[in-house]
């Protein structure tokens, strides 16, 4: 019988406290509980990192300020088989763990994402931004990706994946979409399942936000010019199905930095990987690379 995997929840935020200590006691009272959750702290005044440490969260400290750079921070600390990620104002059932898990017991998949439904917003705006903002997004991106995209509130994916592409993201342009950018990053062959079933609830303060709204449209689209030919829908779709969807490579880790300078409370980062993995992740990035121009 296999082993479950483990798994690590990384939450990001900034003088967002109370949403925070909401989003951290749903995670408490998840059936299956989260081996551990890292809060990134990406410079708050609030009392954020309290509210972190008092539930028993591990703190790491990502001073470059950016949710690309917070996100990745917590990415690079995390220890679990899967990391789930999610946002400060996310809240999720109480079975959500264990329902995403389960698509993990098939090895081909490579990460699980579902939608978010905006709270407090009534009957007519909340269906209205379902349609144009969730399934906007979901159906845009799927188009642009040719498969699904994560949904940065509600997502989870093997941290070999991460190890794999962590040397690719942008992390320090805070002019990303840092979901659509972790999607691009991932190779074309890689499976995302997108469970629509699998729904948390996010705050509807981004929506209510229009000039916030056109700033995520235009991250969008800089992360698609800054990709390059990784954001090419034909290049994509061409070398998805040349090839068959693949599990992700085992012993990934990135060639490149790794890191913005984050520091960590409460608990030292992971071990280094041993020779052997580095040898197997650097074939895998070599791999990946060599098939990244289609013939």
């Amino acid at each position: 019988m296999a082993v479950p995997p483990s798994v690590t929840v990384v939450v990001p935020v900034l003088d967002d406290a109370e949403d925070l200590r909401a989003c951290l006691a749903a995670l408490a009272r998840q059936t299956r509980p989260a081996d551990e959750v890292v809060v990134v702290d990406n410079g708050s005044s609030d009392d954020s990192v309290r509210v972190a440490l008092d539930a028993g969260a591990r703190v790491v400290h990502e001073p470059l300020r950016g949710i690309a750079a917070a996100a990745s921070a917590g990415y690079d600390a995390a220890t679990g088989d899967v990391i789930a990620r999610v946002d400060a104002d996310t809240i999720v059932p109480e079975d959500w763990l264990a329902r995403a898990l389960r698509w993990f017991d098939d090895p081909i998949v490579t990460a699980v994402t579902g939608p978010g439904e905006f709270r407090d917003l009534g009957p007519v705006a909340s269906a209205f931004w379902r349609t144009m903002y969730m399934r906007a997004y979901f159906v845009t991106m799927t188009a642009a990706l040719g498969r699904p995209p994560l949904y940065g509130s509600n997502a989870l994916f093997r941290r070999s994946a991460w190890r794999a592409v962590r040397h690719r993201v942008h992390r320090t342009d805070p002019g990303v979409h840092d979901d659509v950018d972790l999607s691009l990053q991932f190779d074309p062959r890689w499976r995302t399942v997108l469970d629509r079933t699998l729904v948390v609830t996010v705050s509807g303060s981004p929506v209510r936000d229009l000039r916030g709204l056109f700033r995520r449209t235009l991250k969008a689209q800089h992360t698609l010019v800054v990709s390059g030919l990784r954001a090419v829908p034909p290049a994509r779709l061409l070398r998805r199905f040349r090839q068959a969807t693949r599990p992700v490579p085992t012993g990934s880790v990135p060639t490149g930095p790794a890191s913005t300078g984050g520091s960590t409370e409460a608990s030292a980062r992971a071990a280094p990987e041993t020779v052997a993995e580095t040898a197997v992740a650097e074939s895998a990035v070599a791999e990946s690379a060599a098939a990244e121009v289609p013939a």
